[in-house]
């Protein structure tokens, strides 16, 4: 039996990561990551494999030989009081600490019938699934996606740019609705629309009818033909494992995890989407899985793992999204006005626009928005959302790591920003400070 310091279960970017920060933060501790595949995906860039990359240009390619153990097997079932792991191919593990990196998985609506048929897909993140899905929907003309969330709409995007007829069948009013206000995604689908993807907004589905060709029901009773159908309805977390073993689980059946990622096992940690995540603003669980939250997550476990060396600045997730289809970047961070008014916050907004570059004139130029959602007795803010060309991208990090640290209005008012033509707004009209102009005025002068 092999005994290491540490080990890491989950070969996604949270375990990778938990591994390397732990051999940073204690180079004298023998560290081993066991994963179920020996390719693994960019969690984000799984998308893009139905048109703009093939399957191979999604695969990691590491540089070099990684600075701890890799295992490639299964972790079958945990003995958390010997601290014992064991493994498919009939090996046993000892550790001192465990990190528990699983991911997650599609979730199948148990529901819906017809959602084994042949022609009805999910979006996996291993490579032998996606490459047969998508060999599968190469060959169909129309795709209906049900979803109409971050998955579901980039999937649609790279469809339809690959000549396929697209459908998103979403419940909610408008599509992207859990993390965009009104104004934005009625923008978004503007540009879906425009690109000739069909939206049926605010239906429930309540099967999937086989025959040749496949058709979504709705509940009003309309059907809608197609030879394939892609379900987006979210992820659930991988959490079995430390389930089988007895640790506790939050209500989204995620893994129970404090502020420095220990769940209630001792020396047992859980990072990414296998764990429970809190909301920064509501303290409520929220279902939030994220690449970029997951690694923060797993820098921090990686270097508590036998002393808390780091502190955890914000308990809670800000939940930072962006994403990108027929030429236009959204983005948003924390809280929406139309969830925070829910939890009875009592909010200022305000909208600011401005071209990415100055003049507006010079070539490329793009009209960038931003809003901004504050507290309005301190100026607090609570959430940001954006739309304009890609620099939106990094403008959005920018207004989390506000969020995160409880800046106010008045400190983006009066913060210094670098400024160029050709890589920003004016510093006259940029929209961050716009925004929180109009917030203080009417705050101060109401």
């Amino acid at each position: 039996m092999k005994a290491y310091d540490v080990v890491v279960i989950g070969g996604g970017p949270a375990g990778s990561i938990t591994a390397g920060t732990a051999v940073s933060y204690y180079p004298d501790k023998s560290v081993l990551l066991v994963k179920d595949h020996k390719q693994g995906m960019v969690p984000c860039g799984i998308p893009y494999t139905f048109h703009d990359i093939d399957v191979d240009g999604n695969i990691v390619k590491p540089k070099g030989k990684p600075p701890f153990d890799v295992l490639v097997d299964t972790a079958e079932s945990l003995d958390l009081e010997s601290r014992r792991i064991k493994l498919a191919g009939g090996e046993e593990l000892e550790y001192q600490r465990l990190v528990l990196a699983t991911g997650s998985t599609p979730k199948v609506p148990g529901w819906l019938p017809g959602r084994d048929l042949e022609g009805v897909f999910y979006v996996e993140k291993s490579v032998p699934s996606l490459r047969k899905v998508n060999e599968m929907v190469a060959g169909r003309k129309r795709v209906v996606i049900i979803g109409g969330g971050f998955i579901g709409i980039e999937v649609a995007e790279q469809l339809r740019k690959d000549g396929h007829e697209v459908t998103v069948v979403e419940l909610l009013p408008h599509v992207l609705a859990t993390a965009f206000d009104d104004e934005f995604c009625v923008e978004a689908e503007e540009i879906l629309a425009g690109m000739g993807v069909e939206l049926v907004t605010g239906a429930r589905v309540t099967e999937i009818i086989e025959g040749e060709p496949l058709a979504v029901k709705l509940e009003d009773g309309r059907e809608l033909p197609c030879d394939a159908v892609g379900l987006s309805v979210g992820y659930a977390p991988n959490s079995k494992l430390g389930v089988d073993a007895g640790m506790k689980t939050g209500p989204y059946g995620a893994l129970a995890v404090d502020e420095y990622m220990r769940t209630s096992s001792p020396g047992v940690f859980a990072v990414g989407d296998c764990c429970e995540r809190v909301h920064f603003a509501t303290r409520r669980p929220v279902p939030v899985m994220l690449a970029s939250t997951s690694t923060a997550e797993a820098r921090l476990a990686g270097a508590n793992l036998f002393e808390l060396k780091i502190s955890k600045s914000v308990t809670g997730t800000i939940a930072i999204f962006s994403t990108a289809f027929g030429g236009r970047t959204f983005a948003a961070a924390g809280i929406t006005e139309q969830e925070a008014a829910r939890e009875g916050f009592e909010l200022v907004t305000a909208e600011a626009v401005s071209p990415d570059h100055h003049p507006g004139t010079l070539p490329g130029t793009v009209k960038q928005k931003v809003k901004l959602i504050a507290m309005r007795a301190s100026g607090t803010i609570l959430g940001a959302q954006a739309s304009g060309a890609s620099s939106v991208g990094e403008l959005i990090n920018m207004l989390g790591l506000a969020i995160q640290h409880k800046l106010t209005v008045s400190d983006l008012l009066t913060s210094q920003i670098g400024t160029h033509p050709l890589l920003t707004a004016p510093p006259t009209t940029y929209p961050v400070t716009k925004a929180a102009e109009q917030i203080v005025k009417r705050t101060v002068c109401a």
